[in-house]
This record gives C-alpha cells, structure tokens and sequence, in this order.
C-alpha cells in the first residue's frame, strides 16, 4: 500500500495524524535511551543503552496502544570506562543477576495534540515501580520500502533508590556523590513492517 493509499488518518484531537492500527517493533538504528544523573553536585552525566527491545501494539484509539520494552542492563555506556564498570557492577545494576529491565504500560491517556501521559511498571534489579512518563507521538511517515514508520519520545524523572540503586559516595563537603533522582528520556522509531502485495 503506497502513501497515498492513505493508510494513515487525521484523529479528531487536533488534527493529530496517527497510523493505521497494528503491531510496531523498534526501530535499533533510530532508537536513543538515555539516562540523565547529577554528579559532585554540579556535574551533568548522560549514559544510554545501547540493546533495547520493544514492540509497541498501537490501537484504533491511540490510548488504546500498549508498549513492551527490554533494555539490556550490560549495554550501558556513559563514555568513561570506570564509571561503565561502576554502573554494571552490584553497586548499581548488577547487570551479572539482572541482565534486563523492563517497562510493561499500563495505561495511556490524551493530553493535548499529540501529547499524551503514559503509565506503566518499571522493573530494575527485579524490583517493579509504577512511572508516569509526559509522551509524545513525534510524526508518522514511510520507509522507502513502504513500511509506516512513528516517531516517539518520553520523559520522566525516577528516584533511583526506590529500585534498589542505593550505593552513593558521600563528598567531603557533605551531600551525595551521585544525586538520587536520575532522568529518563527516550527517542525512538517503531516500524510496521507489513504492507500489501
């Protein structure tokens, strides 16, 4: 089905176009996970996951979508050897007992235009949080190959200790090493494969 076939539809919210219902899988090559941690109180570091998973099941009604994610824990980096080390080890992820985290949704619901908050439950170090992430549909289009494609990101802010990522180093100066509250934002392309014959 080309482009013009009109697979995609323009949704009362707004004039919000949407593609056409089914089952999306991520796109690795257009797909950032990042995280976003406070260090020496001052000091900014950004990290991401470089193996990530999902499929997202995106309905007739965009808040009936749903969205499954696995992140492998061992493919984080921050760009400093030391600190990747630091991360991975039981301090942190203990990516050698928990190779994955995982994000299951649970709810989804309408903002504005193409703003949305969605829900789920976040497990790390097999410890499971519900999180609220301000979501956003980022555009709809096609492949050269005629695949829909759709462009999403989110954002939250997670207190790290609530799943188990509790080690800090304490400053001479008082106050954490590492701050608790670490930012996730995410990038991502999901691609539907199917097209007609």
């Amino acid at each position: 089905m080309s482009e013009g076939n009109a697979v995609r539809k323009v949704h009362p919210w707004n004039g919000l176009t949407i593609p056409a219902a089914g089952v999306f899988t991520l796109d690795p090559r257009h797909a950032d996970v990042a995280f976003v941690a406070t260090q020496l109180k001052v000091v900014t570091v950004r990290g991401r996951f470089e193996d990530v998973s999902a499929t997202l099941h995106l309905g007739q009604d965009p808040t009936a979508s749903s969205v499954e994610v696995v992140v492998k824990t061992a493919s984080l980096t921050t760009g400093q050897a030391d600190r990747d080390t630091l991360l991975r080890s039981d301090h942190f992820f203990d990516v050698e007992n928990h190779p994955e985290l995982t994000f299951r949704s649970t709810g989804i619901a309408h903002v504005a235009g193409n703003e949305f908050t969605l829900d789920g439950a976040l497990t790390i170090r097999d410890q499971t949080h519900p999180v609220r992430f301000a979501a956003s549909f980022d555009g709809v289009g096609f492949d050269p190959w005629g695949a829909q494609v759709v462009g999403l990101s989110a954002r939250t802010v997670i207190d790290r200790q609530l799943w188990g990522l509790t080690w800090h180093g304490i400053l001479e100066t008082g106050g954490l090493l590492i701050g608790k509250k670490v930012a996730l934002e995410i990038d991502v392309e999901f691609k539907n494969a199917a097209r007609d014959t």
